[in-house]
């Protein structure tokens, strides 16, 4: 074990060496990159002075990406590590410090969305437009919003803004091509290309805003068609054309805001999509299935910063969600899956004293799954936390929390979940944190009640259980320079995954055990120029080092096992040169090898991307973007036998107009 504490030893003097270059002279300096500023329209009570490492993506930098989805999205913007199964439309996932999708926290609006039968969430349902700003909390246990599950973190969807007065309506159109070419087919035979390629993937989305007096209303429709033709290198070096992918989808959303008294709100946010999507037993194979999917989601929240005395702040919330998916295999058999869930959340503040609040809340939610496969099961969970935040001195903030979640499934009814979490303001720009918590997920429908051809659930699971720890500093060196640097480790147990079992039946159970550790560090720079209207260019890197060690089926810290889909390095960076009425974006994005299997026999090759966006206003109503993806036309794979596409440009036009605007 002496090579494990060696390297972490080494991590954490990296991370020493940070914190004695972090004490400056002390510049003027205003705080607002470290410290979340909420806007207009939607106010999720929770520290402001959050003590775990944060990120927001607002709405101009989600326009300046012109991303496909909502994984290359964060990608981009978090550098973090995604999982997919192909191109537009297919399965995708994200790593947030080594766990995936099923063990991060996803919200729209401050609700959970992930889902009950399967933990996943996919994240291509949510259309980029219909996005204002996206909360990423890193870590497990946050005090923020105080959901279970999230071992990784949490990100909240917001779709919601107060707008201003007038009506606006905007839209946009744009068209994805794959470069066409030259390709063996299943039988080896040369084809010639298909240049209908060229018009591969088309994206739609219209959208409308109203402001005035206490309303304010958005509304936003999108449609896709992706056929997911692209060329592509197999494992044998024979060129390829992907085909038997092709996917449509739709979606519809909406928000109101209604401004019942000052300060109170009433907030409705709604959501609608629908897809179908032909998907492919591995990356070439000409078997596929047929997927139908729906899903509703409606949420009714209460907010009043001040609840019947000043020193009082509340929120209550809602939440309806149904989602249904259909699937046909390629042998015809055909199995439906049906999930309603209803959730309740209360939060309070209560300003007890200057150097005091304290953050009280109580959730409860309601799911009931039917299907083919598992059958007809309900469950009620939920939970009450207490959140402390005491400032015994003027730049010192302490955050104890403690969350109590209860649940009607499973063997442990009630389980308590702890947290702490400092914050220290040495000098007005640096800010060092430290949390301390431990993680919790309840196991998911499938893996308690399946029932379908080959496996059998488990009703005896454990959650998911697990301690962490993360220590980090941001320091503002100059105005125009930033820097970001993050410690974290976290052991996991009882970890549930699919196991054979004799006669060759698979079955979940409490086997996997991992410790993780890591480092993230992030470089903001600005260099200040006068060439005509480009003012500035901006520089970014990240670099997250995440060395992983599975502790299960037998193995030990000798044993120097890598948890699957973990790359140890993951270096991003990019080069915006921004102007008045446009900017251009090239980003980078580099992943090391990462491991198929447990035993670690199957490796994915390390890969690099290179991406370059343009964005250019034309008057005050049109602007017209261009993206080329995969510049180097890189051969990889983001999941095993899945190929990802080469080269790809997309071209697009986004129109706004006033038609109304108050005065």
């Amino acid at each position: 074990m002496r090579h494990i504490f060696r390297r972490a030893g080494i991590l954490s003097a990296l991370l020493a060496l940070h914190c004695v270059l972090l004490f400056p002279d002390g510049d003027d300096f205003v705080n607002d990159e470290f410290f979340f500023t909420e806007e207009e329209g939607i106010t999720v009570v929770g520290t402001l002075q959050t003590s775990q490492q944060m990120t927001v993506i607002d709405r101009a930098d989600i326009e300046r990406r012109c991303a496909p989805d909502l994984a290359s999205l964060l990608q981009q913007t978090l550098n973090i590590a995604i999982v997919r199964y192909g191109a537009y439309g297919n399965q995708a996932g994200i790593t947030l410090r080594g766990f995936d999708s099923k063990r991060v926290a996803f919200l729209v609006d401050g609700s959970p969305v992930n889902s009950s039968l399967d933990g996943k969430i996919d994240i291509d349902r949510i259309d980029l437009n219909s996005i204002e700003r996206i909360e990423v909390v890193y870590g497990g246990s946050d005090s923020k919003y105080n959901v279970s599950g999230a071992f990784g973190g949490v990100i909240n969807i917001i779709t919601v803004k107060k707008q201003k007065p007038g009506l606006q309506i905007g839209g946009s159109i744009s068209n994805t091509a794959a470069m066409p070419g030259e390709y063996r087919d299943r039988s080896g035979g040369k084809q010639d290309p298909h240049w209908e390629d060229l018009l591969d993937t088309q994206n739609y989305a219209v959208s409308a805003a109203y402001g005035g007096g206490p309303l304010s209303m958005t509304a936003n429709v999108f449609y896709n068609r992706a056929a997911n033709h692209f060329i592509f290198s197999d494992y044998v070096g024979q060129t390829r054309r992907k085909d038997n992918n092709e996917v449509w989808d739709t979606g519809a959303s909406g928000n109101l805001i209604w401004e019942l008294s000052d300060p109170a709100k009433l907030i409705s946010s709604t959501g609608v999509y629908s897809g179908g999507r032909n998907l492919p037993i591995s990356g070439f194979s000409v078997n596929t299935g047929a997927q139908q999917d729906f899903s509703v989601r409606q949420n009714f929240m209460l907010e009043m910063p001040r609840a019947f005395r000043d020193d009082l702040a509340a929120e209550a919330s809602l939440a309806w969600l149904f989602d249904r998916r259909d699937y046909t295999s390629s042998s015809g058999a055909f199995s439906r899956h049906d999930q309603n869930s209803f959730a309740a959340v209360s939060r309070w503040n209560w300003y007890a004293a200057g150097s005091l609040t304290l953050r009280s809340g109580a959730d409860y939610r309601f799911i009931r799954i039917d299907s083919t496969d598992i059958g007809c099961h309900i469950r009620h969970d939920g939970g009450v936390y207490l959140t402390a935040e005491y400032n015994p001195a003027q730049r010192f903030l302490i955050v104890p929390s403690i969350k109590a979640v209860v649940t009607s499934t499973g063997s442990a009814p009630v389980t308590f979940i702890p947290k702490l979490g400092l914050l220290w303001n040495p000098a007005d720009s640096l800010v060092l944190k430290n949390n301390y918590f431990r993680s919790f997920k309840l196991p998911d429908f499938e893996e308690l009640y399946w029932s379908g051809a080959g496996g059998i659930g488990n009703p005896d699971l454990r959650p998911e259980d697990g301690w962490g720890a993360d220590i980090g500093a941001a320091w503002q060196i100059t105005g125009p320079i930033k820097l970001e640097s993050v410690f974290f480790t976290q052991w996991t147990k009882d970890s549930i995954h699919w196991y054979s079992q004799s006669g060759g039946i698979w079955r979940p159970e409490n086997v996997a055990e991992a410790i993780f550790f890591g480092l993230d560090n992030k470089f903001n720079f600005e260099i200040p120029v006068s060439m005509g209207p480009v003012q500035k260019i901006v520089f970014a890197l990240s670099y997250q080092y995440l060395l992983s060690y599975l502790l299960s089926y037998g193995y030990t810290f000798e044993s120097n096992r890598r948890v699957p889909y973990n790359p140890i390095h993951t270096i991003g960076g990019s080069l915006e040169i921004p102007w008045g009425t446009g900017s251009l974006l090239v980003s980078a994005h580099y992943e090391s090898q990462r491991w198929h299997d447990t035993a670690n026999l199957t490796g994915l090759r390390p890969f690099f991307l290179l991406d370059a966006a343009l964005n250019q206003k034309i008057g005050k109503r049109f602007a017209v973007f261009g993206v080329l993806r995969n510049i180097l036309n890189e051969s990889y794979e983001s999941f095993y036998a899945y190929p990802m596409p080469g080269i790809t440009m997309t071209l697009g036009v986004r129109v706004n107009v006033d038609v109304k605007q108050d005065e």
